[in-house]
């Protein structure tokens, strides 16, 4: 079939009022526009149709017709490249960072909020952002947090199953991935971007990797405004330099300094009642953990305190609890050694 054809059926079951119909033949129309590489339009059928069920069923109406005619993705396959798909509840008040990287974080969020306002100027929305840093500096949990206040469902990507050795699959599981999370209106979440970089160690050419990040630099260019891409890395520097401009903001993470611990300390213990044997060892503890990430810090906070609890006698329940500080100083010291070993 043509498009004309498609079109023809279109207007055939549109004017008939056959709903189960004619969503068929615009999946058809935008399965056929995929194979004919027009992808944007391809992509504004599939926004058109979402937003045309989303009000249906905001006002009311009965639906008529089956979902499974709107995408003719196979979902199975989609699936495998996705760790998993969440909502997030954690919000700035969740996120310890320097002033610089909040400011950065928060302008992003109220970006897209005014999304509207912006439009109205014609101005481009900023809906690609690269997070990099050491391991453990809390790129991940950035991410959630704009999830978060964004109220938005979030894909984490699985890139294991993204990368491929065959010729070319690679750049096609992107293409797929891309065009699934658009029609669902989610951030991508990619963790370990850099791996992107890395296509060499499947035993690919350097072509093969140049057209991998063709396909992300497209894929990139047609990313509807409303759609978010957030990138995290420990390695930057092994991205393709055209790749990191695209992004409308990058972000540098760094490990806790002494002020930002001690705020860590604060909201991992604000729940409890809970309070250390001894406040200068504890403030000792605190500078010897410098260097390490805030996920070792709240490790050892956490695991000192549960040894702690534990440690009371069976028949005795505490109302409030103090923390071993030579507990948690040897969980720390016996951080800080494995990361000297790795």
């Amino acid at each position: 079939m043509t498009q004309f054809d498609f079109i023809r059926d279109i207007a055939k079951y549109g004017l008939e009022n056959d709903q189960e119909r004619l969503l068929f033949a615009l999946s058809e129309l935008i399965d056929h526009s995929k194979k004919s590489k027009k992808i944007n339009f391809a992509l504004q059928l599939q926004s058109l149709i979402k937003e045309s069920i989303r009000q249906q069923q905001n006002s009311g109406l009965v639906k008529v017709g089956s979902n499974k005619h709107i995408l003719r993705e196979e979902d199975r396959e989609i699936n495998e490249f996705i760790i998993e798909k969440l909502t997030s509840d954690y919000k700035f008040s969740n996120l310890v960072c320097s002033t610089d990287v909040r400011e950065n974080l928060e302008f992003f969020v109220k970006e897209h909020k005014s999304i509207n306002i912006l439009k109205q100027f014609d101005l481009p929305i900023s809906n690609k952002i690269l997070l990099h840093g050491p391991s453990g500096c809390g790129k991940t949990l950035a991410a959630y947090v704009l999830a978060g206040e964004l109220e938005k469902m979030m894909v984490v990507v699985n890139l294991g199953a993204i990368v491929s050795s065959k010729l070319g699959e690679t750049s096609k599981n992107l293409a797929k991935l891309f065009r699934k999370a658009t029609t669902e209106n989610t951030i991508i979440f990619i963790d370990e971007f850099d791996s992107l970089g890395k296509i060499r160690d499947y035993s690919q050419d350097h072509g093969e990797m140049k057209r991998v990040v063709n396909t992300i630099l497209q894929l990139f260019d047609y990313l509807p405004q409303e759609n978010l891409v957030i990138a995290a890395t420990n390695q930057k520097e092994m991205i393709d330099e055209a790749l990191v401009r695209r992004f409308d903001a990058i972000i540098k993470l760094e490990l806790p300094n002494e002020s930002q611990i001690k705020e860590l300390i604060a909201l991992t213990l604000k729940k409890g009642n809970f309070k250390f044997d001894n406040t200068r060892n504890s403030q000792k503890i605190i500078k010897s953990s410098l260097g390490l990430s805030y996920f070792s810090i709240q490790k050892t906070l956490i695991t000192a305190l549960k040894r702690t609890l534990l440690s009371y006698a069976e028949n005795l329940r505490p109302i409030t609890a103090t923390i071993s500080t030579g507990i948690w100083q040897e969980l720390v010291t016996e951080e800080k050694k494995n990361l000297i070993r790795s």
